[in-house]
């Protein structure tokens, strides 16, 4: 099962306020919002989760891709955790939502927001470059 960082590209229709776990409220802007993570139990496994429409909220995404649509995903495998710096490579070019999926890391954010798709998708293949990986996109799990 390959392991690896991936990035999974959401979209969010209009402006809306998510109860985000232990970050309370929290003001999403319409747009599109890139999440990086790791998978080194399986990418399949973990990215195919996120996509699931019916699961338990564990992780910051759950709360979001309760009322945002996954339009996209991009992988990379890997042996070596990279998502803290592709998250790294990311915030250097967009905003973020402070605090979203970085509570086990150093990272400002894991979340990432553009309203234009097709920059936040150079951003993340360009990211994901600069760290050593090549990515793969449109792969299919779940």
């Amino acid at each position: 099962m390959p392991r690896g960082t991936y990035v999974l590209l959401t979209h969010v229709p209009y402006d809306l306020v998510i109860s985000v776990g232990e970050l309370g409220n929290l003001s999403f802007k319409a747009g599109y919002y890139a999440y990086v993570g790791s998978a080194l139990g399986g990418l399949e496994a973990r990215v195919g989760r996120h996509l699931r429409r019916k699961k338990l909220a564990r992780w910051h995404i759950d709360y979001l891709l309760a009322r945002a649509r996954a339009v996209d995903v991009v992988v990379a495998e890997s042996e070596e955790r990279k998502e803290c710096a592709v998250a790294g490579e990311l915030a250097k070019n967009l905003s973020s939502i402070r605090g979203f999926g970085s509570s086990d890391c150093k990272c400002e954010s894991h979340l990432f927001y553009s309203p234009d798709p097709r920059e936040l998708l150079r951003q993340v293949l360009l990211g994901f470059k600069a760290c050593g990986l090549k990515p793969k996109k449109g792969v299919r799990y779940g």
